[in-house]
């Protein structure tokens, strides 16, 4: 028989999704050369990943920036640097999807412009703007301005999108980072719904879309999610989130066609749960990930994104991007997954499995309406303290062993990894060289402009700000005029003001985490009668502008549950706040966090400023994703523990940080 032939095959193979690899760094003119290589690998859309200053609306020269320029992703401070990043690239025939939240009305502005100086019509240009600000409250961190003027720039970029840029996502509401703060399934599906309902409701609301189109604006919203290594639940998760996703766009919002409500998704799968140790086995688990967002045809994602092997040791070279990208191609091209119908279609366990998470979801996303919506949710903390807790329990199954993870937990016999050997470079080095170049870059950009031009334009922009007038025009007239993205940023925090999210640590809890805590407990107790002071007293701080604050909230809890006292003033810290929060709150030892690399300019800044203010004595600790070489420099520094991802045992840490204290004040 032919096997075109067989029963149950599609008459024509499906089109494969969107392949991506998320990528940038160093400069808009590396970033390029590496987008070239991936798209003649067969990449068939582009992933821009942006680095902190420009994710938070900064420019490279500016204080807060120091350490963090071109490091976890590529700057972009100008119309300059976004015709390099995309030099040679025809935006009208590219399908591109830009990570960026509180400045995307911003960077879609530039994006916009350069598409049309290439000669391509904007309204030809097709992607996606990140835009989810809400959960930048929640776990990412790069949020700049408070809840509602950041969903007023949302509705904003929507409505001029769905004018002139009909082919344009102008919003991803994100589940993604959701999962990696801890939200379970039903969680994650509730509350990223919740935040499109708060999305659709302030469009509705803003008079800047007539009724009639609210279909138009329902189906160029798209989504965002994560993929766990737990992929029949995941292939469940995504059935459930489109169930409830055309019930919501039917019933709240009367959208008709089926077509438009159809739950249109992309998908990075989890790299927060790859592992640093024996790192090969994270290839494994991103192609089952892979597998619970391809696998169910009617729940199948538009796009995919694959993080490297390699990306809890660093930053990943154009090689393990490759070797995502293959796993992609496999899948699509060589297996038959593409010729079949829906392979889940009338299983009773999947029925029932998403059942239950549609129920639960439900009564959730009910929860947060009824307290006002997500806005409120967000302002009370209420997402926050549930995202710490849930995650605070992930943890504990994990340290007692009910979660297994191989390699980390159990299994942990290993033969030496030739991907890791002695001598092999395993990760992307960002040269420290870049971020002094991209400083002097845009003073020279400041210098060479109109300086007539961009008053007035930037003027225009605080104008409109203080009015309901849609803001887009006028960035466009910023763009136009050389603006760069720290005054873009600046004009606005000026009529908007800027926000500082609440930490989520005062309804969360771990204590009974293992039986060991108790042990733990009593060292503490006994430290501080020895050391004459009531309590131990730890300062948990985040320098710089890396926002991934979900190690440091799950030490604040466990630390606090072992009897010390917590000072934790959440993200975005310069060295100086946190060096007058060591002095002010009489610490007795201060924990840095820093996930984006920044470590060896952020960690000396800091012993400096203790130094400075007559407390070098004070113990310093620091966790993060940092390379053996680099802990080795911060030891050296007078750092007196580096902790990385391979320590998970959470309350094994705390332990160390008792030791910590009784050999800094010569405790036998």
């Amino acid at each position: 028989m032919d096997e075109k032939g067989l029963p149950g095959r599609l008459p024509e193979r499906d089109r494969p999704w969107v392949m991506r690899t998320y990528a940038g760094h160093s400069s808009a003119a590396a970033t390029n050369a590496l987008f070239r290589r991936n798209l003649a690998k067969g990449q068939t859309g582009l992933s821009v990943a942006f680095d902190l200053p420009t994710q938070t609306g900064y420019d490279p020269d500016h204080e807060l920036a120091a350490g963090e320029v071109g490091r976890v992703g590529v700057p972009v401070a100008h119309l300059g640097d976004m015709r390099a990043l995309f030099d040679g690239i025809p935006l009208a025939e590219m399908n591109t999807s830009m990570t960026i939240n509180a400045p995307a009305m911003w960077l879609l502005a530039l994006y916009a412009t350069v598409g049309v100086e290439q000669g391509g019509e904007r309204a030809r240009l097709a992607g996606t703007t990140q835009n989810d600000i809400i959960k930048e409250y929640l776990s990412r961190g790069t949020h700049i301005f408070p809840p509602a003027a950041s969903l007023r720039l949302t509705a904003d970029v929507i409505a001029y999108t769905l004018r002139e840029m009909p082919r344009w996502n102008p919003v991803n509401i994100c589940s993604y980072h959701l999962q990696e703060a801890g939200a379970t399934p039903v969680q994650e599906v509730a509350f990223a719904l919740a935040t499109a309902v708060a999305v659709l409701d302030t469009v509705r609301d803003a008079g800047q879309v007539p009724a009639e189109r609210m279909g138009d604006v329902v189906q160029r919203i798209s989504f965002f999610v994560n993929a766990g290594v737990r992929f029949v639940e995941e292939i469940a998760k995504m059935r459930a989130f489109g169930a409830l996703w055309d019930e919501i766009t039917r019933d709240r919002y009367g959208v008709a066609d089926p077509r438009q409500r159809r739950f249109r998704y992309g998908v990075q799968v989890n790299s927060l749960g790859l592992t640093e140790a024996q790192p090969e086995n994270n290839v494994q688990r991103i192609v089952l990930e892979m597998l619970g967002v391809t696998l169910s045809r009617d729940a199948r994602a538009r796009a995919v994104q694959l993080p490297a092997w390699n990306e809890a040791l660093g930053l990943p070279r154009p090689w393990d991007q490759q070797w995502s990208l293959r796993m992609q191609q496999v899948l699509a091209y060589e297996s038959d997954l593409l010729e079949y119908p829906d392979l889940f279609a009338g299983s009773h366990v999947m029925t029932a499995l998403v059942d239950e998470i549609v129920a639960g979801a439900r009564v959730e996303l009910e929860k947060v309406l009824e307290m006002g919506g997500v806005v409120t949710a967000v302002e009370t903390g209420y997402l926050k303290s549930a995202l710490v807790a849930s995650l605070a329990q992930r943890r504990r199954r994990m340290e007692s062993g009910a979660d297994v993870v191989v390699g980390v937990n159990r299994f942990t016999e290993t033969e030496p990894s030739p991907l890791t050997a002695a001598g092999a470079q395993a990760i992307e080095q960002v040269d420290p060289a870049v971020e002094a170049q991209a400083a002097s870059a845009v003073r020279a950009w400041r210098a060479g402009r109109d300086a007539g031009a961009v008053d007035a334009a930037l003027a225009r922009l605080r104008a409109d700000a203080a009015t309901a007038t849609n803001l887009m025009p006028a960035t466009l007239e910023c763009v136009r005029a050389g603006v760069t993205t720290g005054e873009w940023a600046g004009a606005l925090r000026q009529v908007f003001g800027e926000y500082r999210a609440p930490t989520g640590l005062a309804g969360a809890g771990t204590a009974g985490a293992d039986g060991g805590l108790a042990a733990v407990r009593a060292r503490v107790a006994a430290t501080a009668r020895e050391l004459g002071s009531g309590r131990l007293r730890l300062l948990v701080g985040k320098p710089g502008l890396d926002g991934h604050s979900n190690g440091a909230e799950q030490i604040a809890v466990r630390a606090r549950d072992a009897g010390f006292e917590v000072i934790y003033q959440g993200i975005r810290l310069t060295a100086g706040q946190i060096v007058a929060a060591a002095v002010e709150e009489d610490i007795d030892l201060v924990g840095l966090s820093v996930l984006s690399g920044s470590h060896l300019a952020a960690v000396p800044a800091v012993l400096d400023g203790l130094r400075a203010a007559g407390r070098g004595d004070l113990p310093v600790v620091v966790g993060g994703i940092i390379p053996a070489g680099d802990a080795a420099q911060l030891r050296d520094a007078g750092v007196a523990r580096v902790f990385t991802p391979k320590d998970f045992a959470l309350t094994g840490i705390v332990d160390e940080l008792v030791t910590v204290i009784r050999e800094a004040n010569g405790l036998t």
